[in-house]
């Protein structure tokens, strides 16, 4: 059976820790997961060089009007993440946080030029699955962050970045999904009108307000 093939089949946390962790020495168990890690992040690289679905991703995220990042449980972190490195170079970038915005309060209110980024990454929240499923009925632009071509949300995206998440570990390595979204909120910048005009206004409010430790 191939790594991907058991990667897939041990779907929960617990599984993974009964086939991964148990009677492994420190030692050796720091030595895969670092292995492993390596490996997934040069190939993660290479992948990046060779498709473009990250800079068409960042294509449609610039011409979007408003830009909507949602994500569940850990998932939450690289919304997060995205959100906040897109907000300092682009206008109308909001994080569903599920308090301050609700998917409820998004799903009032969809254009046609809006457009949704979620990270859907096993095992697959509900919420976000729905929320995204009706913000495309709904007229809205998906981009979907995702893990498998058959993952609930690469069957709706208008554009997937496909992301691996396989680790040596009993939780999925956040690692090239990290490195995904730094390259995509990059790009995004990059290409996007006023980014250096807000970038420069930030760091003089930043400075003014005194932020940051000199």
């Amino acid at each position: 059976m191939s790594d991907d093939l058991r990667n897939r089949e041990l779907t929960s946390p617990q599984e993974r820790y009964d086939a991964r962790l148990q009677r492994r020495s420190s030692t050796m168990l720091q030595r895969r997961v670092v292995e492993q890690e390596r490996a997934s992040i040069e190939q993660a690289l290479d992948e990046i060089l060779a498709d473009d679905s990250i800079a068409q991703a960042a294509a449609r995220i610039v011409a979007a009007r408003r830009r909507f990042i949602i994500g569940s449980a850990k998932s939450f972190s690289y919304a997060s993440l995205l959100a906040f490195d897109l907000s300092a170079g682009l206008s109308q970038v909001t994080l569903i946080d599920g308090t301050v915005v609700r998917g409820v309060d998004v799903l009032s209110d969809v254009r046609s030029s809006d457009l949704m980024v979620a990270f859907s990454l096993r095992r697959y929240r509900r919420d976000t699955v729905e929320i995204a499923r009706r913000f495309v009925e709904a007229g809205g632009e998906l981009v979907a962050v995702t893990d498998f071509e058959d993952a609930p949300l690469a069957k709706i995206a208008d554009q997937s970045i496909y992301v691996a998440t396989g680790s040596a570990s009993y939780v999925d390595s956040p690692t090239v999904v990290a490195c995904v979204l730094h390259v995509l909120a990059t790009l995004t910048t990059a290409s996007a009108k006023g980014a250096r005009r807000r970038l420069g206004e930030r760091d003089r409010l930043n400075t003014e307000l005194g932020l940051y430790v000199n």
